[in-house]
């Protein structure tokens, strides 16, 4: 079986964030919702304190096995997106476990290519918050 189609990645700056991170709290994970302000931006939490919802989609894994969530909402819309999160400096929300670092998740988008496209559409759907017991 072939690997799937990366849907996300990340910077090395933003990869030396996570496991930086993941040394501190456990193992994380990333939800990234629809909502408006700090909603739109991805949020890191400590995995298991995050409960995704059934509709929710697994985009896939970054730095090594964090799982990285969308809201189904989040996902109509970018879903033909090819994902990077990045660092940046700044303040960050609240309840994303970067924020007092003084930096803060940011998402870098492009659109997919037809090849990824069609390797895409080829491929099983991306797995949901159903689809975990």
């Amino acid at each position: 079986m072939t690997a799937r189609t990366r849907r996300v990645e990340l910077t090395p700056a933003a990869e030396d964030l996570v496991r930086r991170l993941a040394g501190l709290h456990g193992p994380v994970m990333f939800h990234q919702s629809g909502g408006c302000c700090d909603g739109s931006a991805p949020m890191c939490y400590p995995r298991g304190e995050f409960r995704v919802g059934a509709s929710d989609v697994l985009l896939g894994h970054v730095a090594g096995d964090t799982p990285f969530w969308m809201s189904a909402d989040q996902y109509a819309y970018w879903s033909h997106t090819h994902l990077t999160v990045d660092v940046v400096p700044g303040r960050g929300s609240g309840f994303s476990l970067e924020a007092p670092e003084g930096v803060r998740f940011l998402i870098r988008s492009r659109l997919l290519t037809d090849t990824e496209w069609q390797r895409i559409e080829a491929e099983p759907p991306l797995p949901t918050g159903a689809d975990i017991a």
